[in-house]
Protein backbone atom coordinates (compact mmCIF):
# COMPACT_ATOMS: atom_id res chain seq x y z
CA UNK A 1 0.00 0.00 0.00
CA UNK A 2 1.34 3.49 -1.12
CA UNK A 3 0.21 7.10 -0.94
CA UNK A 4 -0.16 6.63 -4.84
CA UNK A 5 -2.27 3.28 -4.47
CA UNK A 6 -4.57 4.70 -2.14
CA UNK A 7 -5.05 8.04 -4.30
CA UNK A 8 -5.73 5.47 -7.03
CA UNK A 9 -8.24 3.87 -5.04
CA UNK A 10 -9.87 6.85 -4.06
CA UNK A 11 -10.38 7.48 -7.30
CA UNK A 12 -11.40 4.82 -8.31
CA UNK A 13 -14.60 5.11 -5.65
CA UNK A 14 -15.04 8.71 -6.49
CA UNK A 15 -16.08 7.57 -10.07
CA UNK A 16 -18.51 4.74 -8.83
CA UNK A 17 -19.94 6.45 -6.06
CA UNK A 18 -19.40 9.64 -5.92
CA UNK A 19 -18.07 12.07 -3.12
CA UNK A 20 -20.89 11.50 -0.71
CA UNK A 21 -19.69 7.99 -0.60
CA UNK A 22 -16.02 8.55 -0.63
CA UNK A 23 -15.19 7.71 2.76
CA UNK A 24 -11.82 6.38 4.72
CA UNK A 25 -13.19 2.78 5.68
CA UNK A 26 -15.10 2.48 1.96
CA UNK A 27 -10.89 3.34 0.25
CA UNK A 28 -9.74 0.87 3.49
CA UNK A 29 -12.25 -1.86 2.23
CA UNK A 30 -11.52 -1.54 -1.39
CA UNK A 31 -7.41 -1.74 -0.44
CA UNK A 32 -8.21 -4.75 1.98
CA UNK A 33 -6.94 -3.12 4.52
CA UNK A 34 -8.29 -1.42 7.47
CA UNK A 35 -8.97 2.33 7.85
CA UNK A 36 -6.43 2.88 10.05
CA UNK A 37 -3.85 1.83 7.71
CA UNK A 38 -4.51 4.95 5.79
CA UNK A 39 -3.88 7.46 8.51
CA UNK A 40 -0.20 6.01 8.51
CA UNK A 41 0.01 7.80 4.87
CA UNK A 42 -1.84 10.37 5.16
CA UNK A 43 -2.64 12.78 8.43
CA UNK A 44 -6.65 12.53 7.73
CA UNK A 45 -9.00 12.86 5.14
CA UNK A 46 -8.72 16.13 4.21
CA UNK A 47 -5.12 15.65 3.37
CA UNK A 48 -6.07 12.46 1.07
CA UNK A 49 -9.07 14.47 -0.64
CA UNK A 50 -6.29 17.09 -1.56
CA UNK A 51 -4.19 14.16 -3.01
CA UNK A 52 -6.92 13.09 -5.01
CA UNK A 53 -7.70 16.47 -5.91
CA UNK A 54 -3.55 17.09 -7.12
CA UNK A 55 -4.16 13.67 -9.17
CA UNK A 56 -7.33 14.77 -11.09
CA UNK A 57 -5.84 18.62 -12.04
CA UNK A 58 -2.43 16.59 -13.04
CA UNK A 59 -4.46 15.43 -15.86
CA UNK A 60 -4.70 19.58 -16.62
CA UNK A 61 -2.24 20.69 -19.32
CA UNK A 62 -0.09 23.47 -18.88
CA UNK A 63 -0.82 26.68 -19.41
CA UNK A 64 1.94 29.19 -21.03
CA UNK A 65 1.48 31.47 -24.12
CA UNK A 66 0.82 29.38 -26.82
CA UNK A 67 -2.70 29.17 -24.77
CA UNK A 68 -5.88 31.43 -24.57
CA UNK A 69 -6.93 32.14 -21.35
CA UNK A 70 -10.47 30.22 -22.61
CA UNK A 71 -8.61 27.55 -24.15
CA UNK A 72 -7.03 26.61 -20.32
CA UNK A 73 -10.70 27.52 -18.88
CA UNK A 74 -11.82 24.70 -21.38
CA UNK A 75 -9.30 22.46 -20.57
CA UNK A 76 -10.02 22.60 -16.40
CA UNK A 77 -13.81 22.23 -16.96
CA UNK A 78 -12.83 18.66 -19.36
CA UNK A 79 -10.36 17.81 -16.94
CA UNK A 80 -13.10 18.62 -13.78
CA UNK A 81 -15.47 16.84 -15.66
CA UNK A 82 -13.96 13.05 -16.31
CA UNK A 83 -14.17 12.38 -12.82
CA UNK A 84 -17.72 12.32 -10.96
CA UNK A 85 -18.18 15.10 -8.35
CA UNK A 86 -14.31 16.07 -9.29
CA UNK A 87 -15.14 20.30 -8.88
CA UNK A 88 -16.79 20.17 -5.42
CA UNK A 89 -14.03 18.11 -4.42
CA UNK A 90 -11.03 20.54 -5.94
CA UNK A 91 -12.88 23.23 -4.55
CA UNK A 92 -13.33 22.30 -1.51
CA UNK A 93 -9.97 21.04 -1.36
CA UNK A 94 -8.66 24.32 -2.57
CA UNK A 95 -10.42 26.29 -0.19
CA UNK A 96 -8.35 24.54 2.62
CA UNK A 97 -5.58 25.31 1.00
CA UNK A 98 -3.90 21.64 1.39
CA UNK A 99 -3.38 21.10 -2.79
CA UNK A 100 0.19 21.18 -4.36
CA UNK A 101 -1.51 22.07 -7.68
CA UNK A 102 -3.72 24.91 -8.42
CA UNK A 103 -5.23 24.88 -11.42
CA UNK A 104 -4.42 28.76 -12.24
CA UNK A 105 -0.59 28.59 -11.80
CA UNK A 106 -0.12 28.92 -15.55
CA UNK A 107 -2.74 31.32 -16.12
CA UNK A 108 -1.30 33.61 -13.76
CA UNK A 109 2.05 33.48 -15.57
CA UNK A 110 0.48 34.07 -18.74
CA UNK A 111 -1.18 37.58 -17.67
CA UNK A 112 2.14 38.43 -15.98
CA UNK A 113 3.45 38.12 -19.13
CA UNK A 114 1.24 40.20 -20.83
CA UNK A 115 2.07 42.60 -17.80
CA UNK A 116 -0.63 42.46 -15.53
CA UNK A 117 0.52 42.77 -11.56
CA UNK A 118 1.58 39.31 -10.27
CA UNK A 119 -1.30 39.98 -7.62
CA UNK A 120 -4.42 41.14 -10.41
CA UNK A 121 -2.80 38.44 -12.05
CA UNK A 122 -3.91 36.05 -9.60
CA UNK A 123 -7.31 37.49 -8.78
CA UNK A 124 -8.53 37.73 -12.77
CA UNK A 125 -7.63 33.91 -13.07
CA UNK A 126 -9.60 32.98 -9.68
CA UNK A 127 -12.51 34.50 -10.81
CA UNK A 128 -12.00 31.84 -14.15
CA UNK A 129 -11.61 29.40 -11.91
CA UNK A 130 -14.29 30.05 -9.83
CA UNK A 131 -16.78 30.66 -12.79
CA UNK A 132 -15.21 26.94 -14.28
CA UNK A 133 -15.23 25.20 -10.41
CA UNK A 134 -19.69 26.10 -9.96
CA UNK A 135 -20.39 25.75 -13.55
CA UNK A 136 -19.28 22.10 -13.60
CA UNK A 137 -20.35 21.69 -9.68
CA UNK A 138 -23.81 22.38 -11.20
CA UNK A 139 -23.24 19.63 -14.63
CA UNK A 140 -22.06 16.90 -12.49
CA UNK A 141 -25.02 17.49 -9.77
CA UNK A 142 -27.58 17.58 -12.30
CA UNK A 143 -25.61 14.41 -14.06
CA UNK A 144 -26.10 12.81 -10.23
CA UNK A 145 -29.73 14.13 -10.24
CA UNK A 146 -30.59 12.90 -13.62
CA UNK A 147 -29.06 9.35 -13.24
CA UNK A 148 -30.86 8.56 -10.17
CA UNK A 149 -34.07 9.81 -11.55
CA UNK A 150 -34.78 13.17 -9.66
CA UNK A 151 -34.30 15.64 -12.47
CA UNK A 152 -36.04 14.24 -15.77
CA UNK A 153 -34.21 16.67 -18.32
CA UNK A 154 -31.11 18.90 -18.73
CA UNK A 155 -30.70 22.38 -18.29
CA UNK A 156 -29.87 24.24 -21.47
CA UNK A 157 -27.97 27.12 -19.32
CA UNK A 158 -25.74 24.35 -17.51
CA UNK A 159 -24.49 23.10 -21.03
CA UNK A 160 -21.82 23.74 -22.79
CA UNK A 161 -23.40 26.70 -24.40
CA UNK A 162 -23.96 28.10 -21.29
CA UNK A 163 -20.54 27.64 -20.30
CA UNK A 164 -18.85 28.79 -23.63
CA UNK A 165 -21.23 31.93 -22.93
CA UNK A 166 -20.27 32.90 -19.50
CA UNK A 167 -16.43 32.30 -20.07
CA UNK A 168 -16.74 34.60 -23.30
CA UNK A 169 -17.72 37.39 -20.75
CA UNK A 170 -15.40 36.46 -18.02
CA UNK A 171 -12.30 36.60 -20.74
CA UNK A 172 -13.78 39.86 -22.58
CA UNK A 173 -13.95 41.22 -19.31
CA UNK A 174 -10.22 40.15 -18.31
CA UNK A 175 -8.86 41.81 -22.12
CA UNK A 176 -11.49 45.19 -21.04
CA UNK A 177 -9.83 45.24 -17.61
CA UNK A 178 -6.16 44.76 -19.46
CA UNK A 179 -6.82 47.17 -21.93
CA UNK A 180 -8.18 49.92 -19.77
Amino acid sequence: MSKAGIVDAALGILDQYGLADLSMRRIADALGVQAAAIYWHFANKQTLLAAVSDAILAGQAPCDESMSIAGWACDLREVLLSHRDAAELVAASLAVGLCTRVPDAGAVEVLEAEGWPPDDARRATRAIVHFVLGHVIQEQTRQNLLAVGVLTSPTPALDEDGFELGLRMLVSGVQAVAAG
